[in-house]
This record gives C-alpha cells, sequence and structure tokens, in this order.
C-alpha cells in the first residue's frame, strides 16, 4: 500500500516539477505529506528570486514547519522528483523528516547515496526510498536540460 501512496504524492512532486520548469526552474517539485494529507508544496525557484537557498526541498520544509508550527516535522514524508543535494539533505536531517522519498537518482551532487550519503553518519537518519517514478521524474529532468543546450 505504501508504494501506492509513493506514486500518488509522487506525483504531485510532478506537479510541482512542471511548474518550475514552466517558469524556466530546474524542474525539481517537492511536497511534505502528515497522516496522508499534504501539508507542504514547492518548487525551484532559484533564479526567480536570486537565492541559493530556493531549492524545493527548503522551501516546502519551510512551509511544513510553518503550517506545523515548529521545527520539528516527525511523521512526515518528503517526496521530491530529484534526489536531495548536501544542503537539503542537511536540512531534512535538521527538520527529522521521518522519511524520504526521491524520484530520478542524482549521481552528480545526491546525498542519499548516488554521490555521498549523509546516513552513513551519526546524524537523524530519514528513512530513504529512492527511484519512485524515477524515469518521469528524469526525463523532466533531461527534456529541460537538453532544451536549454539547444537554445
Amino acid at each position: 500500500m505504501e508504494n501506492n501512496f509513493d506514486e500518488i504524492f509522487m506525483r504531485e512532486a510532478l506537479c510541482e516539477a512542471i511548474m518550475a520548469r514552466d517558469i524556466d526552474e530546474v524542474p525539481v517539485g517537492a511536497v511534505i505529506v502528515r497522516d496522508g494529507k499534504v501539508i507542504a508544496r514547492a518548487h525551484n525557484t532559484r533564479e526567480s528570486d536570486k537565492n541559493a537557498l530556493c531549492h524545493a526541498e527548503i522551501k516546502a520544509i519551510n512551509d511544513a514547519c510553518s503550517a506545523l508550527g515548529g521545527w520539528r516535522l516527525v511523521g512526515c514524508t518528503l517526496y521530491v522528483t530529484l534526489e536531495p543535494c548536501p544542503m537539503c539533505a542537511g536540512a531534512i536531517i535538521n527538520s527529522r523528516v521521518e522519511r524520504v522519498v526521491f524520484g530520478a537518482h542524482d549521481f552528480k551532487a545526491g546525498a542519499f547515496g548516488s554521490m555521498i550519503n549523509l546516513n552513513d553518519y551519526p546524524l537523524f537518519k530519514p528513512e530513504c526510498t529512492g527511484g519512485v517514478l524515477g524515469d518521469e521524474c528524469a526525463s523532466l529532468l533531461t527534456e529541460f536540460f537538453k532544451t536549454k543546450r539547444n537554445k
């Protein structure tokens, strides 16, 4: 049953990624779920906001903390279309997100197993599941960068 929910909520994250693509941002989207309900959603706006911190995961964590009234995101699952980078993985660990589900692996900057694994360190360790709708998530990114190169 968890796998079915994972695909449903990853599709929500993909909708966010498409919104990022449509404003010429790297198409990464994230949603945070608690008790079967989306409590936060975001997409990359690093270029639009001219801010290195505006990754989908950071923005979603910020919104989830506001929604829950605290910094501990206990009982929450983060769905994100691309494996989190070290900055986002650090925010995930520090906010105590219990589970991370990501789509595409990021072999250049992924911090939950592809390049490095922050779960190897003596820190809070979220459960991680990678590759959920991975082909769809990766295709969105591939097409975005292919279009950028052709311009």
